[in-house]
């Protein structure tokens, strides 16, 4: 009976085509980053279409006080708020009457300088 048991034909195992699985693998690898790149672009596309055109209020600069205080310059329809915040709330500092003055031209500040132009002035000084 133990003899019969071993004459049993084992069934054997199904060929694997390594070439045709490893196309598969690539594949889908090469799909599943393309998606990735399509919602990269599709989120910058939809970003750039949210303009501030209709919007009201906005913050036209901050500045640190303290380790949580700050000072915000806020545009509210065209009048200038100095609004101080902090762990206690907001406080209305200031109210700028009349209108806002046009931003600066973005060429009007120089550029920022450089890791390198930073390292060289470090270097000359003695």
């Amino acid at each position: 009976m133990l003899m019969l048991a071993l004459a049993v034909p084992v069934a054997a195992a199904p060929d694997i085509n390594v070439g045709g699985e490893l196309v598969r693998v690539l594949l889908s690898l090469c799909g599943i980053v393309a998606l990735i790149f399509a919602a990269g672009w599709l989120s910058r596309r939809l970003q750039a279409r949210a303009t501030p055109g209709g919007r009201r209020l906005r913050c036209v600069e901050t500045m640190a006080v303290g380790a949580r205080d700050r000072l915000l310059l806020v545009d509210a329809d065209g009048k200038r708020l100095l609004i101080g915040v902090g762990p206690g709330g907001m406080r209305a500092l200031h109210v700028y009457e009349g209108t806002t003055s046009a931003p600066e031209a973005p060429g009007a500040n120089p550029p920022p300088l450089g890791f390198g132009d930073l390292l060289a002035r470090w270097k000359r000084t003695p």
